[in-house]
């Protein structure tokens, strides 16, 4: 499910998108699984200088979180993310590319605000998805509880790319780099999304996709 609105005055845009995703996968004997869950909310502020160039001084607002419960499968218990733990935010500025045909983006913001939601008080307090973990006492009595909203600043790149690679088959490609300033500079926080699309006829299409993440702060734990 997806929906947008779009503004644009002589060289000054404003486009507003939002998405919802949800899938799930039965396989033989194996009770039904997430496969996909994305609520996403995208703005972009725009201006340029002249109607000839392509390059656009950039504000960009991005929200994401999930609507169900993830867990690590088979452990169907003890859930890993909830909704709004994480949830994901993104403010800043910087300068923006399109090509002539519209179909892709680059965007680099010098200045990025990111805050990490986790509004889940276990997963708070576990310290999952970077946030500060709860802090006990020998004795296993609470002492702090662990944070809610984690706050970082630094550079976001990100580029969004849609074509026809051949007859009845699409792509659509979006890559997004983030590395903050002040904690571990340089380690840099990925969310890669691609997608085809297959039209077999006017009746049956197909997709196939992708979506890899990797953020240094979230750990994972190796039996």
């Amino acid at each position: 499910l997806a929906s947008s609105l779009n503004y644009s005055y002589r060289n000054f845009y404003w486009n507003s998108n939002g998405v919802i995703r949800y899938g799930v996968n039965k396989q033989e004997e194996q009770k039904v699984r997430k496969t996909d869950d994305v609520i996403e909310l995208n703005s972009n502020l725009g201006f340029r200088t002249d109607s000839i160039t392509n390059w656009f001084y950039s504000a960009q607002f991005n929200f994401r979180t999930q609507l169900m419960n993830g867990y690590n499968y088979p452990d169907r218990e003890n859930p890993i993310s909830r909704f709004m733990a994480p949830g994901y935010l993104f403010v800043g500025g910087g300068v923006e590319h399109k090509l002539p045909n519209k179909k892709g983006v680059f965007y680099f913001s010098p200045i990025t605000v990111k805050a990490t939601f986790v509004l889940d008080e276990d997963l708070a307090n576990a310290g999952s998805f970077g946030v500060r973990p709860a802090i006990y006492d020998d004795f296993g009595n609470l002492l702090s509880e662990g944070q809610r909203i984690r706050n970082e600043v630094g550079i976001l790149l990100t580029n969004n790319y849609e074509t026809k690679i051949i007859e009845n088959i699409y792509v659509k490609n979006q890559l997004s780099l983030y590395t903050d300033y002040v904690n571990s500079f340089g380690n840099v926080d990925v969310d890669w999304f691609i997608n085809f699309d297959f039209k077999v006829n006017n009746y049956v299409k197909a997709s196939l996709g992708s979506n890899l993440k990797y953020d240094d702060d979230v750990k994972t734990l190796v039996a």
